[in-house]
């Protein structure tokens, strides 16, 4: 009878961390590790050596030194007596505005134009076809800096709206005027019993979630569908319109009015944040576009069939069976157009946008002369950003991604 024994596990010894399948991988990433970590001390040090040769230390005390500039867009207060990293703050809000308002408005453009460009109506999907191809084919630098020329050459100047037969006009019932300067608009005034208003829409948002969530579990159960349009914007208006009178109408508006040599009073919407955001939005929607439209013929034509074959309508086809699949393809190529637009408002610098690469990257830098130290924040916020906005819409994706049973 055969007996079998253990094999005798062989000494250990220093070449085996070279020809011993089991060490080798862990050796070379010790030593890709040592030799990074080698290169980065090298890197540091010679940082080091020139900063003393230049008479300069590294420290980042500059940003509570005074400012000194004005920014002609700013969210919170501001003026030429805050800081330096007042002023940054500033800019990282006015970056923060234009990514948000361009990753939306990129997303409905690119879904909207994804979508015609697979209609069977010739002339449609040929235009939509020359707006990608026309878009994503040219520097967005370019398209950023023709729309705020044409933006500023094209809108009337504030004194073309005095006199009494002015040229230019206001819009909706006097409330919006455009000009060469940028966009008035009017500018809501809040009051103390406001905060009840807001906490009031609040929660109707949180009903209007808990419904939709209601409505597709009832769906899926049941087949019955419920209009979840009409009911949830009548949960997420009514309450707030009552709650807004009950109060006594606690939010107003401020209108501008044109005083002197320029408009006053309202809100400035600075041409060149509308140039940029516009430009971003444009230019990033072709490319999403062109995602969305691989994701939808990624999904079986039988998956279309099968649901004429029950009843639904092309609209609700879409939004029930394909765009449900297609999202799975489509979420991580938007991610990357994402995370592009928000770097991108870098660019904003070629309309004199005060965003963060204007003023920490911009004057303060080239005030202080501290090179070093405003790159290596701009980096990190811009990283930061990116990883904040990648694990978001990570999130968003493992919950459409098919689930193993």
């Amino acid at each position: 009878m055969a007996t079998m024994t253990e094999p005798v596990s062989e000494p250990f010894h220093f070449s085996m961390l070279i020809y011993d399948r089991r060490y080798r991988s862990m050796t070379i990433q010790v030593a890709a590790l040592i030799g990074f970590l080698l290169i980065l001390s090298w890197l540091v040090y010679n940082t080091k050596v020139n900063l003393e040769t230049l008479g300069k230390d590294f420290n980042f005390g500059f940003l509570w030194n005074r400012s000194g500039y004005d920014i002609n867009q700013t969210a919170i207060p501001y003026d030429s007596n805050s800081t330096h990293f007042d002023a940054a703050l500033v800019g990282l809000l006015n970056t923060l505005m234009v990514a948000f308002c361009g990753c939306i408005l990129a997303t409905l453009i690119g879904v909207l134009v994804g979508v015609l460009r697979l209609s069977k109506n010739w002339l449609t999907a040929r235009l939509m076809a020359v707006y990608v191809e026309g878009l994503r084919n040219v520097p967005v630098v370019l398209w950023i800096i023709a729309l705020f020329a044409i933006l500023t050459n094209t809108t009337p100047s504030p004194n073309q709206f005095r006199g009494e037969n002015p040229t230019a006009s206001m819009l909706f019932n006097d409330s919006v005027a455009f000009t060469n300067r940028g966009t008035y608009i009017p500018r809501l005034v809040f009051e103390t019993p406001a905060l009840g208003v807001l906490i009031v829409f609040i929660l109707s948002v949180a009903a209007l979630i808990w419904f939709r969530s209601y409505a597709h579990k009832r769906q899926a159960a049941t087949g019955d569908i419920l209009p979840v349009f009409w009911i949830g914007l009548a949960t997420l208006i009514v309450p707030s319109v009552l709650a807004f009178f009950v109060l006594g109408q606690p939010i107003s508006l401020d209108y501008p009015a044109l005083k002197g040599f320029n408009f006053q009073g309202g809100f400035k919407i600075e041409n060149s944040f509308v140039a940029l955001t516009l430009a971003l939005s444009l230019y990033t929607g072709a490319f999403i576009a062109e995602n969305v439209r691989a994701g939808i013929m990624a999904v079986s034509r039988g998956q279309t069939e099968a649901a004429y074959a029950l009843g639904l309508r092309p609209g609700r086809t879409m939004n029930l069976v394909i765009l449900p699949q297609a999202l799975r393809i489509i979420i991580p190529p938007l991610i990357s157009q994402w995370l592009n637009l928000t770097k991108n408002t870098s660019l904003g610098l070629a309309v004199s946008y005060m965003d963060l690469r204007s003023t920490l990257g911009g004057i303060t830098l080239n005030q202080t002369g501290r090179e070093l130290e405003c790159m290596l924040l701009m980096m990190l916020v811009y990283l930061v950003l990116s990883l904040i906005i990648s694990a978001v819409a990570n999130v968003y994706n493992r919950s459409v991604k098919l689930k193993e049973r």
